[in-house]
């Protein structure tokens, strides 16, 4: 029997991880958030947003493993599901790298047929909020925040 988690504690469930720079870390980065989302029960009582929570996974994990990538240097992958009353909760996913000198705050424009550069497009389609925040010393934090709500 599966247990769900309960979304109308006020105690935050977070999980964080330090990965290597490179596309090795970006999928472990993955396989981790799948992991950690599936623990929190996303996989069976919110499956529109678990899926959409990997695919923001995916992207910010890849930006910041290619663009945000400094020789030596890795980034952080955290995420955080905290109750938002009434009856729902937030999922928060922040990936932090050491390029602080590069920080979005709306997706690139691309040519029809290009084949990369829609990732923050495609970050700002499926969530409900996201942006960029400066992280100290020279890093930031790029963020995206999906609402769950409870099912009636």
């Amino acid at each position: 029997m599966k247990s769900e988690i309960p979304l109308d504690t006020a105690t935050p469930r977070a999980h964080t991880a330090q990965l290597t720079a490179s596309p090795k870390g970006a999928s472990i980065g993955r396989r981790i958030a799948r992991q950690q989302l599936t623990a929190w029960g996303l996989n069976s009582i919110a499956t529109e947003t678990f899926h959409s929570a990997l695919l923001v996974i995916a992207e910010l994990a890849a930006n910041a493993s290619t663009h945000g990538r400094v020789p030596g240097r890795g980034f952080e992958l955290a995420l955080r599901l905290v109750d938002k009353p009434p009856g729902g909760a937030t999922l928060r996913i922040e990936v932090s790298d050491c390029r602080g000198d590069r920080h979005p705050t709306v997706p690139a424009a691309c040519a029809a047929h290009a084949q990369s550069g829609r990732g923050l497009t495609l970050v700002g389609a499926l969530a409900d909020r996201w942006g960029s925040i400066p992280r100290h010393p020279n890093a930031k934090t790029v963020w995206a925040e999906l609402d769950l709500r409870r099912a009636a």
